[in-house]
């Protein structure tokens, strides 16, 4: 199953086969499947090109209906129209639904992916008979029309004391190598279910650890990963968080430098972190970004405060964010994240994707980006907000 090109499908019918049990056979177009003891054939590797766009600035630290045209009568075949995109909800922001409900909802919405956190409810990566669990997610994922990116933000499913402990600096090497083993797992997970990306962060620095040491650590711990993100021909898109040892897009190319920029590396942008920490506006921290984009959250949030929110509950301006992540061409899942929302998740998936859509539609009419806009102070660099979301308490 390509997560790039789907037939279009009957939500409607689809939605209504849906079985408690799965059936096990897996789409002819999905990556062969792999051992839980062993990585199994890795399909062929994937070119991962970036978007042509802009290069890094040296200065930058109800049911909705079917996918509109980006303005109305608008095509694709006329000149400066812009490319729809792709829209997904967090099984994150779903996690009191049973995961075939779940991809059920959000397809029965309209929406074109879903965005799925490996955890002990949703596909959960430790459990047994992993491969097979992973066939079954694929053959519905493909019936149903869904693409899907893999997110690795569970926060209790290494350690039941430790939210998103351990990380990737942890001191103890084998608490280290037990997140490594986590981020393996998710990118063969990807490679079976066709995924066009694996997510993950970098975790808190330890008390006492420090930056340069931290840099060092981190880059050692992913090389495993990225080396198996190659061979997968699986991008691993790295996600700046506030309070963590890289929270900013500068931080991000620090990393790259670091590693000698592998083709495999590649970024996931937060559109809410980028208004909450970020000097350059939301949009124009999207055009920065773009040649490394390989997957896109998506919430609202306001200035210096780490706390993800529902649309029209923050500050951030989304039809020129749509314009410029329209035109750097990116067509990988952009995933609505609303983590701490489970409680209403279907409610929140409903009124999202029309938002979202609105906003779309609105960007079709917005003139060509002026220079980029500078945001007000805000908090220094790396640090969380006071808010419970901040640093890693998200």
């Amino acid at each position: 199953m390509s997560a790039d090109a789907h037939a279009p499908k009957n939500r409607a019918s689809a939605s209504a086969s849906q079985t408690p049990d799965l059936q096990p056979a897996i789409s002819p177009n999905a990556a062969p499947a792999w051992s839980d003891a062993s990585p199994g054939t890795a399909p062929p590797q994937r070119a991962i090109s970036p978007n042509a766009a802009p290069a890094w600035p040296d200065a930058s630290p109800g049911t909705a209906p079917d996918r509109p045209d980006a303005s109305p009568g608008a095509s694709l075949d006329q000149p400066g129209a812009l490319p729809l995109l792709r829209f997904g909800y967090g099984t994150n922001g779903l996690a009191d639904l049973r995961l075939d409900d779940a991809l059920g909802l959000l397809a029965d919405i309209g929406y074109d992916g879903v965005g799925l956190t490996l955890d002990h409810m949703h596909l959960d990566p430790l459990a047994p008979d992993l491969a097979a669990r992973t066939r079954r997610v694929a053959h519905r994922l493909d019936a149903l029309g869904l693409g899907v990116t893999i997110e690795t933000g569970a926060r209790y499913v290494l350690d039941p004391r430790r939210k998103h402990g351990p990380s990737l600096l942890d001191p103890d090497p084998d608490d280290r190598a037990r997140r490594t083993d986590l981020l393996v797992r998710a990118v063969r997970v990807a490679a079976d279910l066709g995924a066009h990306a694996v997510h993950c962060f970098s975790g808190v620095p330890p008390e006492g650890l420090d930056k340069d040491t931290a840099w060092k650590r981190l880059a050692e711990t992913l090389t495993p990963v990225l080396d198996v993100a190659a061979s997968a021909g699986i991008p691993l898109a790295v996600e700046p968080e506030p309070g963590h040892l890289l929270a900013t897009l500068a931080d991000f190319q620090r990393l790259r430098s670091t590693l000698g920029d592998p083709e495999p590396l590649g970024l996931t942008l937060d559109i809410g972190h980028c208004q909450c920490l970020e000097p350059l506006s939301p949009a124009d921290c999207v055009r920065a970004a773009a040649p490394w984009l390989r997957h896109v959250q998506i919430e609202d949030m306001r200035r210096g405060v780490h706390e993800h929110l529902p649309f029209g509950d923050g500050e951030i301006d989304f039809p020129p964010v749509l314009e410029a992540l329209a035109a750097t061409g990116y067509q990988g899942l952009t995933v609505v994240e609303l983590p701490r929302h489970s409680h209403a998740g279907p409610h929140f998936a409903a009124h999202s994707l029309p938002f979202l859509r609105h906003a779309e539609r609105t960007a079709a009419t917005l003139p060509p980006a002026s220079a980029p806009a500078l945001q007000q102070a805000a908090p220094p660099h790396g640090a969380p907000s006071a808010t419970p979301e901040g640093s890693n308490t998200r």
